[in-house]
């Protein structure tokens, strides 16, 4: 029994951590292609390459100075979320290594689940959040690029040395049914992201995480190229996938239209999520300075004996705010061009 056998109790709380400090950063790995970097920044200003032309003048004639990037400020929350394991003096007593193991199980479940959504809201939430720091006061925690009422006028698009508005949140004006080689959401999200960030030789290193939904249109459309099944050795005379991109949330299931196609199904059904992989990812995780020694991820920070009960308390604090705002695309197959923000719970 753990908490009986007085001189393994240390030992088995070392293992626990090991366990969910190698679940953090598994989690993390996989969350790599929304999330660029942590950061202690609560405020900043996000900046990309601009464009333009040089000037032209006479030998003898200073150019005038000119901003060499395009800039947008973000903000980014800083949240607490806490968990506890309880029970009675006996309850623990009696509790055993496979007992331990499962609380500690759904612990670390629903921390990776909160990750998730918080994740899937920064992302589809078209909404600003205005969140109010202790230490900072209110922060406007932005979404990815909303148009014309961003009030940003951002890097020019490849093609052209005009900064210009983006849209990243836009509805198809078609449901999921008639998705198609005419009606293609895939083609309008490459478009978006290339327009950006380019594409190198042999096609758009893009994905594009659906619900299960849209699975079956998908791969109907005429130029996806399924994921062979692993188990099968494919025969002569036909296209096999290279280079899969390594650690995404969901289930890879082809390419289309110069995306990859990943099957993810806490991706509301009607909505699809795109992101460019050669590009900086579109999130930071804000997490407390280092020299406040909170540390970083799940942890196990205090436990409480108040008789006759006992408490385990874990704690995760991070947040989770756009910084580049136009690596990603939102679309809602909708019967509107008009996109709605989805409920996520």
């Amino acid at each position: 029994r753990v908490f009986n056998a007085t001189q393994g109790q240390q030992v088995i709380y070392d293992a626990i951590m090991e366990y969910v400090n190698r679940i953090n950063a598994e989690a993390m790995a996989a969350y790599s292609v929304f999330i660029a970097e942590t950061t202690q920044n609560y405020k900043e200003r996000y900046k990309l390459p601009g464009g333009g032309y040089m000037q032209e003048v006479n030998p003898d004639q200073r150019p005038d100075a000119v901003k060499s990037y395009g800039s947008w400020d973000v903000a980014y929350p800083l949240k607490n979320y806490a968990d506890a394991i309880g029970g009675s003096r006996v309850d623990r007593s009696y509790m055993t290594v496979a007992e331990l193991d499962n609380q500690v199980q759904g612990i670390v479940a629903r921390s990776v689940n909160t990750t998730r959504r918080e994740l899937l809201r920064a992302l589809l939430y078209k909404e600003d959040e205005t969140f109010v720091d202790p230490l900072w006061g209110s922060l406007v925690v932005k979404a990815l690029a909303t148009g014309a009422g961003d009030g940003v006028l951002y890097p020019p698009v490849l093609g052209s040395n005009t900064e210009a508005i983006r849209l990243r949140y836009q509805g198809t004006n078609y449901l999921t049914a008639a998705i198609s080689d005419t009606n293609n959401p895939y083609a309008t999200i490459n478009d978006a992201l290339v327009a950006d960030f380019g594409q190198q030789q042999g096609n758009s290193n893009i994905a594009v995480f659906i619900n299960t939904a849209e699975k079956a249109k998908t791969i109907a459309l005429t130029d996806f190229d399924p994921l062979n099944d692993r188990f099968i050795t494919p025969g002569a005379n036909i296209n096999q996938l290279t280079s899969l991109p390594p650690g995404m949330p969901g289930t890879i299931i082809g390419r289309t239209n110069g995306c990859w196609v990943v099957e993810w199904p806490f991706i509301p059904a009607t909505y699809m999520l795109g992101v460019h992989l050669d590009a900086p990812a579109p999130l930071k995780r804000r997490i407390d300075p280092a020299d406040t020694g909170l540390g970083d991820g799940l942890q196990l920070i205090a436990e409480d004996y108040e008789y006759p009960f006992i408490q385990s308390y874990w704690q995760n604090r991070f947040g989770l705010g756009v910084g580049n705002r136009l690596n990603g695309m939102a679309l809602q197959l909708a019967s509107s061009t008009t996109y709605t923000s989805p409920t996520i719970t």
